[in-house]
């Protein structure tokens, strides 16, 4: 009953087996490669658009360097106050771009247009004792599990382009969130004003897979000085790019995505049938978030299950847990089998 993230699920058989392959004979280094070239083209032919793609090996150093290509002196990246980057990565984006990271507050993990003019604003006009804001950075999906709505992410880019900032999108679980819309990649990236995007492949399938996507080609010329400096630069890219080939391969991304987000719809259809717990609300991807009595937790954890006790921030006072609840996050992959949730479910039931 493991639910404490999909980073914990290893790898699909199709992804394994594109990466096995990989291992025979002998070809050029440092993404010199076919199968480096052909995964590129591949990232071109699913966000229909001609993209510079430049491989990296975690989630961390693709939000990172993302950032640092488009960082000014004094720059500031404008994010949610419960973004990745900002309560999970360490400082990593701070101390690899140079700039500062200053967070918003908005509803479920989500920006909104109104909050994001009101910070932008503050630091106009521009003064140099205050730095300047050079980029938006956007999780989709999203701390709390929701998901950007196409418009969602068209409005705040228009906000953000209207200032001469850049739009930064962490894809860590996109492929969950366009499980959840059902529009195409294209509609959630470029066409809605995304400028670089960190496209993570790990959470959902990969073994360790993730890329830094420019779609403007030019704005990558220096990508590849950064990455190297950063000691992102694989020497056998072509074990990255099997990962993707297989990824991609015949839509197994998105069914990997589509798996998981209805494993989380299970699971939360379950937990609300339930009198010993409640859910927050319903998933738009593969993130449940539950209350139950704190001896509830310990009693399932008992019983083997993995997951996480969650802090309510930016939960309204209506939503947060009562001081003898826990809140929980439950996360489900491509891996998480029905009976799986369903052994849970039972537990939970006791």
């Amino acid at each position: 009953m493991y639910f404490a993230s999909d980073n914990w699920a290893g790898a699909s058989a199709q992804v394994a087996n594109a990466l096995l392959n990989a291992g025979n004979g002998s070809v050029p280094a440092y993404g010199a490669d076919d199968q480096t070239r052909v995964a590129v083209d591949w990232f071109s032919e699913v966000f229909e658009h001609d993209v510079s793609v430049f491989f990296v090996a975690t989630g961390t150093a693709a939000n990172s360097l993302s950032l640092a290509s488009v960082m000014k002196p004094a720059g500031l990246v404008l994010c949610h106050d419960i973004a990745h980057i900002a309560c999970d990565e360490a400082g990593a984006p701070e101390f690899l771009s140079g700039g500062r990271l200053v967070t918003i507050p908005g509803p479920r993990g989500k920006l909104t247009p109104d909050a994001l003019e009101a910070a932008i604003g503050r630091y106009f006009p521009a003064a140099v004792h205050h730095g300047r804001p050079v980029a938006v950075s956007l999780s989709q999906s999203t701390e709390w599990g929701t998901v950007y709505t196409v418009e969602e992410i068209t409005a705040l880019a228009a906000v953000a382009h209207a200032y001469g900032l850049k739009v930064h999108m962490d894809g860590a679980r996109l492929a969950n969130a366009l499980a959840s819309l059902g529009c195409q990649p294209a509609d959630i990236t470029w066409k809605a004003g995304v400028d670089v995007l960190s496209f993570g492949g790990t959470k959902n399938g990969c073994w360790c897979a993730e890329a830094v996507v420019f779609f403007n080609t030019k704005k990558a010329e220096d990508f590849g000085y950064i990455r190297k400096r950063a000691g992102q630069l694989f020497c056998k890219s072509r074990f990255v790019a099997a990962q993707f080939q297989g990824y991609f391969d015949r839509g197994h991304w998105l069914d990997n995505a589509y798996h998981a987000n209805t494993m989380a719809k299970r699971l939360a259809t379950g937990i609300g049938q339930l009198s010993t717990a409640r859910i927050l609300w319903e998933p738009e991807a593969n993130e449940v978030f539950a209350i139950w009595p704190k001896p509830v937790s310990a009693r399932l954890k008992a019983a083997g299950a993995q997951f996480y006790e969650w802090a309510p921030d930016g939960l309204d006072d209506s939503e947060k847990p009562s001081g003898d609840e826990d809140l929980v996050r439950l996360v489900t992959s491509f891996a998480t089998a029905a009976h799986e949730v369903d052994h849970f479910l039972k537990a939970l039931g006791k």
